[in-house]
């Protein structure tokens, strides 16, 4: 029962405080991260990590050249033979930069989250013997982990401008929670990323930080909280990016792959009581496949027809329109489908706590 216990502590603090609002740890480790990456992520650190791995290479007699003596073909980045020894060598050195920055993102993702995750563990099992102030302790940090009452604040700071027709208000309220452009949204593409956000980050802020609570306690909470929040950080394919924060990105996926299921199977549920069952289902089994984020996909098909409502479609990200496959299937969007977003994780979170308690009851 001190699962249970320490579950209804975290969503009280929550529900009656919301998110920290001075000295939120998750704020100071952000700075770490930034920290982090600012020393190892920097063109000076790359080429002199370069320089030693190719001296050792040479050293023992790994390094291996393209020669064509031995008959070797060459392949240049798009996989055509390379005739040209510049382009190649270009090349050459443009993957072990990456592979190399590659590693020292692993590198700092280890740092970073590691000795945290060692610490909630030490600290957990100090306090094991005291059961009250392991519970306190265990809900303490679980508050800190989940973002229920924050989400459902920023949602409401956009539904309510966008229903009243306040479209400057609503769009400088979206803005603050997606990374698309949003100075020219129009009334239902500022719904669209409303709730798109809204589904997402129900499965991210909370139901992926109660799976890894109860399957693995404090320790798992807190890896799962660092591991998301790096991935926010550094999980952009950018040319910063792209290599530095595929360890972050590539943790944070694994770490979501179940959760997300399992929040796209609440949804599903939950959408019987508007009748939606049949529709959130066919979403998530014949639409999830063609987004490019294999968690996010399940998550807001299966959302967007528990609700009733169509998303994805083209968006434009820093001065680019990409177009996004269709997920849902319904309405266009409204300030209607951010508050119905809203009220789909509400749900949603009644159906995990019911489960949660039969499970840990048997």
């Amino acid at each position: 029962m001190g699962i249970l216990l320490a579950i209804a502590i975290a969503l009280s603090l929550d529900y009656w405080l919301g998110e920290p609002k001075r000295l939120h740890p998750l704020v100071g480790f952000g700075s770490l991260a930034d920290g982090l990456e600012r020393w190892l992520n920097q063109a000076p650190v790359i080429a002199k990590a370069e320089g030693l791995w190719q001296s050792i290479s040479r050293g023992i007699g790994l390094l291996r050249f393209v020669r064509n003596d031995e008959g070797e073909v060459r392949k240049d980045e798009g996989g055509e033979t390379c005739n040209d020894d510049t382009r190649c060598a270009s090349f050459r050195g443009a993957q072990r930069r990456g592979n190399l920055q590659q590693l020292q993102g692993i590198f700092a993702l280890a740092l970073a989250i590691v000795p945290l995750g060692f610490a909630a563990y030490s600290l957990e099992q100090t306090l094991a013997a005291n059961g009250l102030l392991s519970t306190l302790f265990a809900g303490l940090v679980l508050y800190i982990a989940i973002g229920w009452t924050s989400l459902l604040q920023h949602a409401k700071a956009i539904s309510s401008p966008l229903a009243a027709g306040n479209l400057i208000a609503a769009r400088e309220a979206v803005g603050r929670i997606v990374s698309r452009d949003t100075q020219n949204l129009t009334e239902p593409d500022i719904a669209k990323a409303a709730t798109e956000s809204v589904l997402e980050n129900g499965a991210d802020a909370l139901f992926a930080a109660l799976f890894w609570f109860i399957l693995a306690g404090v320790p798992g909470v807190v890896i799962y909280r660092l591991s998301n929040t790096l991935d926010a950080m550094w999980g952009y394919k950018n040319e910063r990016y792209l290599h530095f924060g595929w360890a972050a990105a590539r943790l944070d996926d694994l770490l979501n792959f179940i959760p997300a299921r399992l929040t796209a199977m609440s949804y599903t549920l939950c959408g019987s009581l508007n009748g939606q069952t049949q529709n959130a289902w066919h979403s998530w089994r014949r639409q999830a496949g063609t987004w490019k984020s294999p968690n996010a996909g399940p998550v807001m098909a299966a959302g967007a027809g528990a609700i009733g409502v169509e998303l994805g479609g083209s968006a434009q990200y820093h001065g680019q329109t990409q177009t996004r496959p269709t997920l849902g299937a319904g309405a266009e969007p409204s300030a209607k489908s951010i508050d119905a977003a809203c009220t789909l994780v509400n749900h949603s979170l009644v159906l995990w706590l019911l489960v949660i308690g039969v499970v840990l009851w048997i």
